[in-house]
């Protein structure tokens, strides 16, 4: 009868396992710990691992998580391979699936999580077209802030540039009510606003499904060096205050990095968490790993400990090859990795070892790309790399230990350059052909969105830096520009290359990159894509390809920082080194939007439209804004056109139902309100306008049902808030109107329509001195609103006081001759 074999993975654990030898104290303490109930005093919901690279704490840290599911724990395990705290969330996910847990509800919503932020530059459409007075350029620096949080700055897609942030600093409240109108409900735009903050609630629901199955969950975070950075924050809070909902208490959680915790985060919660400080094996731990493994001559023993000072990952190399002759000892001056190599019989493990340090990362298809041996020993060479104490790795993908990888690129670039470059240049020209193969399936606009796509072309990246440092690295700055538009982990992940390609191609004329990977990862620490756009600029030499794009980026970020006219400058230098840089233009579009020269705007957009005739996004942009300046026909006409070529964009149709209702076409208003519904039912400005529309026809109940709904979908959306007052006011029902006057404003406190709305429903109930307040405020904030003048003369004839009431009226009258358009901010018809 044949017996049942292990699998590969089973064999490769086993043999690690064994080979596992110290840190007894650390292990049986958390044992232990798994034995006390949370309710224990003496219990511990956090261990804390950390100390130099290259005392095991990897491997400690998977002991624990074997411990762990020893005990029938479910356990998950993340590394720096995530990048954000979605990402982690998104292992934690698909490990706990693996052990037959799996969390529906967390996979959906970060599915729906990268497609709404994918989505996100096309909701820039969709924003409240509704302006109010001048904000302030603090209130403009917020707004455009969320901009570029959203990716929905000049450069990052068809709709960027589509916003005026004029109407977006009026309240944090129209940033959402924008994202509403593009997506299907709130949930999908506090996805993309905070992911942290929609997607934290679901783990934690999901872990208590799972807590009430199992004794325990343990969630194991490691290199806490590099993932703390946003990390660290987000577990203090789920450990620390119910901001996203409780942790189960029978959730254990372990990081492990080179660092204390820090004490000004961590500092009040020792007594629920272990500290474990590593350092290298005693002489005693060492002793017993090389004896375990065969190694007890004492010259050989006695030359381990003096080339790894005890530290675990060097000496369980060393003891891997079983070194028995003395004679092996030899040279004093050789390293821990050279000693490793020499004592290493197989001349085809070898060649195998020093060909896989290469790559920064590996896999088998990798692995295949770079060790020559005959087809029928991949496989067991390939397991014998995997068991190897250096080698660490989830699922498919591997890496090498830093303090192993390092002397094994030295050695390999020390003892021949040329066949160090030329391997190098193997290697870039695989991961191309890849990223070739990957690209076909993908439109060239989607490249960046591609994770698959940013893994490959890092690579191919970083090999190339390593062959030719002089030749790959203006190809490469030119991709950190493009990274500035994809977030701060895509960016941080380029800098990462740069910063290790420059250590790792050492004296192969690589100072300049090195000197580039070190001044931008200072750059992006300190001011994250604002510096590295400075830096960028600052050090170009005046030919680099790259230099237009970057004037762009950082005009987005004065821009950010509300400094519209500082930003028209960078716009202007990158259209001067490139007039048909569209990302320029399109922030010129919103930088001109924000400081209401909406006519300038529209000169840059017949440009962009030059530029790119066929988009449909552009022609509904000009379309709105056409609309924002009362030119209805005009926009009309560019509405139609784009509608034509692209006739699934509801914002397209809520905007020429608007345009239409303006020019009193209420039934061909009527059908485009509605199919902008049908097209997206949750749709709140749309809503709102349909409104506007029923209060036309004087449908007051209509007008209201479309009102609630579209505040059911946008609760904190002042416009709508007023526009619902309005409703209720001229309804007769002022004491509900003062409500969502009062939410209003509280959302927004310069929101002078809203004060005179609310002066108009205190003044029906009779509250003259307190309407006569809200008329002043709302008249102080913009002097020419003659509807407001109008009311507050109406008050002052009730207080007895006919002097100010005729002062009030022909002030308005010479207003009103000849009458301008309406304040654009109020709905004025509503009397």
């Amino acid at each position: 009868m044949a017996r049942e074999r292990a699998s590969m993975q089973e064999l490769i654990g086993r043999r690690r396992r064994a080979g596992f030898v110290g840190r007894g104290d650390e292990r049986a303490t958390f044992r232990e710990n798994l034995d006390l109930p949370p309710e224990d005093e003496r219990h511990r919901f956090l261990f804390h691992v950390h100390g130099n690279a290259g005392v095991g704490k990897t491997f400690l840290v998977r002991e624990l998580e074997q411990i762990a599911r020893e005990r029938g724990a479910l356990t998950a395990y993340v590394d720096e391979s995530a990048g954000s705290v979605p990402e982690a969330m998104a292992a934690i996910g698909r490990q706990l699936a693996q052990q037959g847990h799996r969390c529906k509800e967390l996979e959906r919503q970060l599915a729906a999580y990268r497609e709404r932020r994918h989505e996100a530059e096309a909701a820039a459409l969709a924003l409240d077209p509704e302006t109010a007075p001048r904000p302030s350029a603090g209130a403009q620096a917020v707004a455009r802030a969320g901009l570029v949080g959203l990716g929905m700055v000049p450069g990052v897609g068809p709709f960027a540039g589509a916003l005026d942030a004029d109407r977006l600093a009026e309240g944090a409240d129209r940033l959402r009510a924008g994202l509403s109108a593009r997506f299907r409900n709130q949930d999908d735009v506090n996805l993309v606003l905070s992911p942290e903050r929609a997607l934290t609630p679901t783990l934690l629901g999901e872990l208590a499904a799972a807590a009430s199955a199992v004794p325990w969950i343990v969630l194991l975070f490691d290199t806490y060096e590099r993932t703390g950075r946003f990390l660290d924050g987000w577990l203090h809070d789920i450990m620390t205050t119910d901001r996203y909902g409780t942790l189960p208490a029978d959730v254990v959680l372990v990081t492990a990095g080179q660092l204390p915790l820090a004490p000004a985060r961590w500092g009040g919660f020792a007594d629920f968490v272990a500290d474990v400080p590593l350092g290298p094996f005693t002489e005693a731990e060492a002793r017993g790993l090389l004896a375990g493994k065969g190694v007890r001559d004492e010259p050989v023993v006695a030359e381990v400990l003096r080339l790894t000072g005890g530290l675990p990952v060097l000496v369980s190399t060393l003891a891997e090859t079983r070194p028995a002759d003395p004679r092996d000892v030899g040279d004093p001056s050789a390293t821990a990795v050279e000693r490793f190599l020499k004592w290493e019989q197989d001349p085809v493990r070898r060649a195998a070892a020093l060909a896989c340090a290469l790559p920064r990362t590996l896999d088998a298809d990798v692995f295949r790309a770079v060790v020559e041996c005959p087809q029928d020993e991949f496989d067991a060479l390939y397991a014998w790399l995997q068991g190897l104490p250096f080698v660490s790795g989830r699922g498919d993908r591997m890496r090498y230990h830093d303090l192993v990888r390092a002397p094994m690129l030295r050695l390999q670039r020390r003892q021949s350059p040329r066949g160090w470059a030329e391997r190098h240049r193997r290697l870039a020209r695989t991961f191309g052909r890849w990223l070739t193969e990957t690209e076909s399936a993908l439109e060239p606009g989607e490249f960046w969105k591609e994770e698959d796509w940013r893994e490959l072309r890092l690579a191919e990246s970083y090999h190339s830096l390593c062959a030719d440092p002089r030749a790959a690295l203006p190809a490469v700055l030119a991709d950190v520009v493009t990274a500035c538009d994809h977030g701060d982990d895509v960016l941080w992940r380029w800098v990462r290359l740069l910063v290790e390609a420059g250590e790792d191609a050492g004296a192969t004329g690589a100072r300049n990159l090195e000197s580039w990977g070190s001044a931008l990862a200072e750059a992006f620490v300190a001011d994250a894509v604002a510096g590295v756009a400075a830096l960028l600029l600052d050090r170009a030499r005046g030919e680099e390809p790259w230099r237009a794009a970057a004037y762009a980026v950082r005009g987005d970020a004065l821009a950010r920082d509300g400094d519209q006219q500082g930003a028209l400058q960078e716009y202007d230098r990158a259209l001067a080194l490139d007039p048909t840089l569209v990302r320029a233009l399109r922030g010129k579009v919103l930088a001109r939007s924000s400081l209401g020269d909406y006519r300038g705007a529209l000169e840059d957009l017949r440009r962009v439209l030059e530029l790119e005739p066929d988009n449909p996004y552009n022609m509904f942009l000009r379309g709105e804004h056409l609309r924002m300046l009362g030119r209805y026909d005009e926009a009309l006409t560019d509405l139609d056109q784009g509608i034509r070529l692209d006739p699934a964009q509801s914002f397209a149709w809520a905007s020429r139902g608007a345009a239409r209702l303006a020019l009193g076409e209420l039934d061909e208003a009527l059908a485009d309100l509605n199919r902008a519904l049908e097209l997206n039912p949750d749709y709140a400005w749309a809503l709102a306008r349909r409104a506007r529309l029923w209060r036309a026809h004087r449908d007051w109940t209509r007008q209201l049902a479309d009102l609630d709904r579209a505040l059911t979908l946008q609760p904190d959306w002042a416009w709508g808030r007023c526009q619902r007052g309005d409703a209720l006011r001229v309804a007769g029902r002022d004491e509900e109107a003062l409500v969502d006057y009062d939410r209003a404003l509280a959302l927004d406190p310069d929101y002078a329509s809203a004060y005179a709305s609310r002066g108009a429903s205190r003044a029906n109930l009779g509250r003259l001195r307190e309407a006569l307040t809200d008329f002043d405020r709302a008249l102080r904030l913009n002097p020419v609103y003659v509807w407001a003048l109008e009311r507050r003369a109406e008050v002052h004839r009730r207080l007895g006081d006919d002097d100010r009431a005729t002062a009030d009226e022909a002030h308005a009258a010479r207003l009103s001759t000849p009458a301008p358009p309406p304040p654009r901010h109020h709905p004025s018809s509503v009397n």
